[in-house]
């Protein structure tokens, strides 16, 4: 390796005093061979860091932390509340040029520092404070998480009723109730003709009997019913017995909070499609509105989600990579989670909005838009309505729902309090790791009761607002400051380079510039875009009131243009396919929709 002036390295691209050659350690042994030599620029002692039991484990914890309450539960309401398809276009659009970097980004930042997500800006001390900022927006949305894993215990206890509490209307919201499941006609007329604004069963039930909300923040807060109480305590006490142990009981707990949801999640899908008026809901979901494309609010709304749903700028990747073996394949690992993370929202809007097709039908209206209010509360409401329209043991399909909601809840929780508790093993490395834990337990569960109090739902979105998501973006922003501006990005890409597994072409070994790859990935994309447009395109252009038949309709053969192009030739095409009975059966698309 070449040197210049004051044993900086030539090759890594460093050109100010600050890279002495006793910082770097190219020359030593991996950096877990170092235990217990000095890190001179921490000061003290460096200590074996921990490690996951294998690359599996690592990808399972990470599909654990950006595959749960963030897909099921507030990418279906944010959906709702930016027009359904006017939504789902930004979306896919954030996703693919803004959260598959950063997560990628993120992914290598931590691997190779092997630090917490403060530490981990030793590159820039002065910016350290983009990990406390990490830390305080992780803490921020944990806590939320919690009250609704709360929430989701609550109804758990009561689906093992005899009938499933919220699938009838109570006598006093008699003049304010709509019964879904009624089968009095006479009931359903005067409902559907009535001109005062009806809700469901389900969403009075929530409102109502589980939240006892208030009408208005100026109400206050009041307190939490102690049921919600105990709820809350049990979630947290499940996160404190995950985290405990560390990093080993976390990867072993993810492989059932990975998988099990997806079992539940797809059942409740085929039963969601199955609903009469599903078609009108999905359609409202995939269908684009393309004047909303140019308005800001949606495209922010598309970065928020973004942001949430995958956890980037949270801490938890950051976190999570650090456990990694230093020369470990991270690339693929972001590929397969963050595309897992996108089809597991479709699944979940899909889910929810063929619910409310159905319920629009069922209240004689086609406006989707009205049939239930948005918000945070919009899972604890459609959800529990599909549930109720389960013909066979619905009280089983309750059960296995909400432990799945439990379950991806536990996933996203234990991935954000591990960003806030591996900073105070950091500060604090002689104080027991369970007790730190329970300290961070104990502060969270008092933070929690105030989001199920009657006026908590206000600050579940107040501080989903301003202490989580618009913090991830300022840190995102930052994060990209510090990165490719202060530190720089040839020195940032040298590093990388250590640990890259993956060699991009060249054309006779000489590599290609920076923006020739850039083209690259920019054909990449687009090669994907037209094949996913052109299946878009074709279910909007035959949109029926029937999904399945509009399905169908897209997949089946174009009668005109399908066959020998020769007028000659095509007529005994058509005579052979009649000699023969030929009878278009669909393959795969046209078994599975039967």
């Amino acid at each position: 390796m070449e040197k210049i002036e004051n044993g900086v390295y030539k090759k890594n691209g460093y050109t100010n005093e600050a890279f002495q050659m006793e910082n770097v350690y190219l020359e030593q042994k991996e950096t877990d061979e170092k235990v217990g030599k000095e890190d001179p620029q921490e000061g003290n002692t460096a200590v074996a860091r921990a490690e996951w039991g294998g690359g599996l484990e690592f990808l399972m914890a990470c599909i654990a932390a950006s595959v749960g309450l963030g897909n099921v539960w507030r990418f279906p309401f944010t959906a709702y509340e930016n027009g359904g398809g006017a939504f789902l276009i930004p979306y896919i659009v954030v996703l693919l040029f803004v959260g598959k970097p950063f997560y990628f980004l993120e992914g290598l930042l931590g691997q190779f520092t092997n630090k917490s997500c403060v530490k981990t800006w030793a590159m820039a001390p002065a910016m350290k404070g983009l990990g406390y900022g990490q830390a305080i927006a992780a803490f921020s949305v944990v806590t939320c998480y919690i009250a609704l894993m709360g929430l989701t215990l609550y109804y758990l206890v009561v689906s093992f009723q005899a009938e499933l509490p919220w699938s009838y209307c109570q006598p006093e919201w008699k003049d304010q109730c709509f019964d879904t499941l009624s089968k009095d006609d006479n009931a359903n007329k005067s409902h559907k003709n009535n001109t005062t604004p009806l809700l469901s069963s389900a969403e009075l039930y929530f409102r109502k009997i589980v939240l006892n909300e208030y009408d208005s923040i100026e109400d206050g807060i009041g307190t939490p019913s102690w049921q919600l109480t105990i709820c809350v305590f049990v979630s947290w006490a499940t996160v404190f017995g995950v985290l405990c142990r560390g990093v080993k009981s976390t990867g072993k707990a993810a492989y059932f909070l990975a998988i099990f949801p997806y079992v539940v999640m797809i059942c409740l899908l085929i039963r969601a499609v199955t609903l009469e008026g599903a078609g009108n809901g999905i359609l409202f979901f995939i269908t684009p509105d393309w004047d909303r494309l140019w308005d800001p609010t949606v495209w922010y709304a598309a970065i928020t989600q973004c942001f949430f749903s995958l956890s980037v700028c949270f801490g938890p990747i950051l976190t999570y990579s650090s456990y990694n073996n230093f020369r470990h394949g991270v690339g693929r690992d972001v590929m397969i989670v963050t595309t897992l993370d996108t089809f597991t929202s479709l699944i979940a809007g899909c889910t929810i909005f063929g619910i409310l097709g159905n319920l629009a039908h069922e209240m004689g209206t086609t406006d989707i838009a009205t049939v239930v209010r948005g918000g945070t509360g919009l899972a604890f409401v459609s959800y529990p309505e599909a549930l109720s329209q389960f013909q066979v043991v619905p009280q089983l399909f309750a059960v296995l729902f909400f432990v799945m909601m439990f379950v991806l809840g536990v996933g996203s929780a234990v991935a954000l309090s591990s960003a806030v508790f591996t900073i105070l093993c950091d500060h604090f490395p002689n104080v027991t790791h369970w007790k730190l834990v329970l300290l961070l337990s104990i502060f969270g569960f008092v933070v929690s009761l105030v989001y199920i109090t009657p006026g908590g739902q206000w600050f579940i979105t107040l501080v989903d607002y301003y202490g989580g998501t618009f913090v991830a973006i300022i840190v995102g922003v930052l994060e990209i400051i510090t990165i490719f501006w202060i530190y720089g990005l040839t020195n940032f890409l040298n590093d990388m380079c250590t640990i890259a597994t993956y060699e991009s072409p060249t054309y006779d070994g000489v590599p290609f510039p920076a923006y020739a790859y850039g083209i690259g990935w920019f054909l990449l994309s687009l090669g994907i875009l037209a094949i996913v447009g052109c299946i878009v395109q074709k279910l909007v252009q035959l949109r029926s009131s029937s999904l399945i038949e509009t399905v169908k309709a897209a997949f089946r053969p174009c009668e005109e243009k399908w066959g020998p192009n020769d007028p000659k030739i095509r007529l005994e095409w058509k005579e052979f396919i009649a000699e023969k009975n030929f009878q278009y059966r669909g393959g795969f698309i046209e078994t599975f929709l039967k």
